[in-house]
């Protein structure tokens, strides 16, 4: 196949970033000389994350709609009609072959446009809830790949493909860093290391569980490896300092999730899609806190897909502050319900995502 131009568009979390970058990755794999422009929006993630692992990207001026902010969502449709001004211009300036949308504020814009221009687009639907806008995306859609069976009751069922959504590649093969894992975070090899992880931007929930506990993780003798978000993170170190928290070691955000994963015996998380994938890749047991402040409360249903067969543990954000730490000391000291969640979570991991969803945009290229 002769090289072609491709964008895709997204971001906001890094439960859409991550993926897309690695759709990218694969598409310069199967393509070395192919062109790929990322369009995200102003003053979010992606226009750090993403510049960072080589890629190109410009930044449109949309915005989400925000909840009890009525000053702020009277700015929603000038910003929406700009960013598709801007996204006209830059498809009829790079003039790509297919566009890709992962999901977040920039992709409704970019994708309407370019269905509008006949590009062919695919959309990454990685909830088990499709959110509004990929739902609006779908009917002119090429293809929609897709996380979780059952999708026909959100999509047209002759485009739908199931592909898993996509990890970072250094995720496979954690197995193997395990010893430079213990040396990267300076922990203790005989002790229980619990993994803290809130998404990219944090969560308020997680950590205010985890700094109001701490005293139990330290007399349980339980290390911490705690990713606070940057929000959180000047908290969670006057949180700790209260206390002999030589084995609880803060980071607003790690940089190296395989080493993170590699040592963690449990894990606390929300429910994000690219999380969720990540960790069936990893198989490691994990107590799931679904964000209740998302739209349809899509993460609630990514978590119970695992509650369900048994290879997870979920409490809810209400209930958290009362069972969150203690239920995950409870894990810590379970080898038996450790070992049933990692094989049972490890069943639902849907490998090489980026290489299937890769074969898709190249389908549909021009």
């Amino acid at each position: 196949m002769e090289d072609k131009r491709f964008i895709i568009s997204g971001g906001g979390t890094g439960g859409h970033i991550f993926p897309a970058i690695s759709i990218a990755k694969a598409i310069k794999r199967k393509l070395p000389n192919s062109e790929i422009l990322f369009v995200g929006a102003h003053n979010r993630m992606e226009m750090e994350k993403v510049p960072a692992v080589g890629f190109k990207i410009v930044g449109l001026p949309i915005a989400g709609l925000q909840r009890g902010s009525l000053i702020k969502n009277l700015m929603f449709l000038p910003k929406l009609f700009i960013s598709m001004f801007k996204c006209r211009s830059i498809i009829r300036s790079f003039k790509p072959n297919a566009v890709v949308g992962v999901g977040g504020y920039a992709s409704g814009p970019l994708l309407r446009m370019a269905q509008k221009m006949g590009i062919p687009t695919l959309i990454q639907e990685q909830n088990g809830y499709a959110g509004l806008t990929n739902k609006l995306l779908a009917k002119k859609a090429k293809r929609i790949c897709v996380a979780y069976e059952g999708m026909e009751r959100f999509f047209p069922s002759e485009k739908i493909v199931l592909t898993g959504n996509p990890v970072r590649k250094d995720l496979q093969d954690i197995k193997f860093n395990i010893p430079e894992a213990y040396k990267f975070f300076n922990l203790n090899r005989n002790m229980k290391t619990l993994l803290v992880i809130g998404g990219s931007l944090g969560a308020r929930t997680i950590n205010e569980c985890v700094g109001n506990n701490l005293d139990l993780l330290i007399r349980k003798k339980v290390q911490v490896i705690w990713q606070t978000g940057k929000s959180y993170y000047d908290n969670a170190l006057t949180e700790a300092s209260q206390y002999d928290s030589r084995n609880v070691h803060i980071y607003p955000f790690i940089n190296r999730m395989d080493y993170a994963y590699s040592v963690a015996d449990a894990i606390i998380s929300r429910a994000g899609a690219g999380t969720i994938s990540e960790l069936c890749l990893v198989g490691k047991p994990v107590i799931l806190v679904p964000s209740p402040n998302v739209a349809e409360d899509h993460q609630t249903k990514n978590a119970m897909a695992l509650v369900k067969n048994d290879a997870a543990i979920m409490i809810t954000d209400k209930s958290a502050p009362d069972t969150l730490v203690s239920e995950a000391v409870k894990l810590i000291e379970d080898d038996e319900r450790q070992v049933r969640l990692r094989i049972n979570i490890k069943k639902m991991a849907l490998p090489n995502a980026d290489e299937v969803i890769c074969e898709q945009v190249l389908k549909i290229a021009l």
